[in-house]
């Protein structure tokens, strides 16, 4: 008797004109290895060589999500060991984030279930990102002691308003409609509709363009109702609007309604530095004329998170023993001084990231 073929975590093949890369860990939600992430990469420059190749489809294998984020208990125990894995995967994963931003061929992202973290990485600089109404997009990455990474300060900040610092300070979800509204999605697709719409992303023509891979999305799309957070925008341009995190609680407090106390209890359960940290890389962001600039601040600051005492707590807390009860250094927002931000915004001389042209 045969055993069973085992699959790869990551399936690359051609199907009509489109390169199909296919997330292939669902009992992890597709959580994303630096193995799998060299294999996107080979896989956009095998299929971006091919001229038979129109465009680009990733999609995630099982019916929970596209992509649950990084395999954080590789970097847990890499991070506990003195081991150099966040060096090499943060690195390598972010100038894969920007040859995304930039691929040449349409790259369409279907976000069906959860994406987090590093599956928003793979997708958010898609050109054509698809949601349904099952999507669950989300950076909660304050609450395991690090932030918003992979670019996610560059799209964060381009949400209209205050919306993109409050799903950065908060870590909570982003339906497809909020995911619309904030810039993160372009269109929304019933899942009922997958199906056929997918079929007809493969059978476009071989030389496609965006515009023709954009017309094909448009006869399956659909006009969602609003998100929550978009209805919430108004209080949450006010409150999110100041530049430390002190003010913003204030404000929370202030106000006292049932959203803002909501908004306010799920800040308190995050690691304080890393409230402090995602603040300010979510202003410099603002400020940046380049996705490459804000992954580079991204990257001098997951280094010394990787040294943090927050980041392996938090993975602890969240993942490894999951009491959800993680003990923050320092515990407290007026705890975290100058110097403890300081640290992740130092140029350590260590080597650059190099993207491409």
């Amino acid at each position: 008797m045969n055993a069973p073929m085992i699959e790869p975590d990551l399936i690359v093949r051609r199907e009509g004109s489109a390169g199909v890369v296919r997330l292939n860990r669902p009992k992890a939600l597709n959580a994303l290895t630096l193995e799998m992430a060299r294999g996107l990469d080979a896989a956009l420059t095998e299929f971006g060589a091919d001229p038979a190749v129109a465009l680009i489809l990733i999609e995630g294998a099982g019916e929970r999500g596209l992509c649950a984020g990084g395999d954080i208990v590789g970097l847990y125990n890499s991070a506990r060991e003195g081991g150099d894995l966040g060096a090499v995967f943060w690195r390598e994963e972010y100038v894969m984030n920007a040859r995304i931003a930039k691929y040449p061929k349409p790259y369409v992202a279907y976000m069906d279930g959860f994406v987090m973290g590093g599956g928003v990485g793979i997708a958010g600089h898609g050109s054509h990102r698809i949601v349904t109404e099952k999507t669950r997009i989300a950076m909660p990455e304050v609450g395991i002691g690090f932030f918003p990474d992979v670019g996610g300060t560059w799209l964060l900040s381009r949400s209209p308003g205050e919306i993109g610092t409050y799903f950065g300070l908060t870590g909570e979800t982003m339906n497809g409609a909020d995911a619309i509204h904030a810039r993160f999605a372009d269109a929304h697709v019933p899942t009922s509709a997958w199906a056929e719409l997918r079929a007809a992303l493969i059978a476009a023509p071989a030389g496609a363009d965006a515009d023709q891979v954009r017309s094909i999305i448009a006869g399956f799309a659909a006009t969602p109702e609003p998100g929550p957070a978009q209805l919430h925008g108004r209080q949450i341009d006010a409150w999110f609007a100041h530049d430390t995190v002190e003010e913003i609680f204030a404000d929370l407090e202030r106000d006292g309604s049932e959203f803002a106390l909501a908004t306010l209890k799920a800040m308190r359960g995050k690691s304080p530095t890393s409230l402090k940290v995602a603040l300010k890389l979510l202003r410099m962001a603002r400020g940046a004329a380049t996705l490459e600039q804000c992954l580079v601040h991204e990257y001098r600051a997951a280094l010394e998170v990787f040294r943090s005492a927050d980041f392996v707590e938090g993975i602890r807390a969240a993942v490894i023993d999951k009491d959800r009860a993680p003990k923050w250094q320092p515990a407290r927002i007026d705890e975290v001084t100058p110097q403890i931000v300081a640290r992740y915004f130092a140029d350590r001389g260590v080597e650059e990231l190099k993207f491409p042209d």
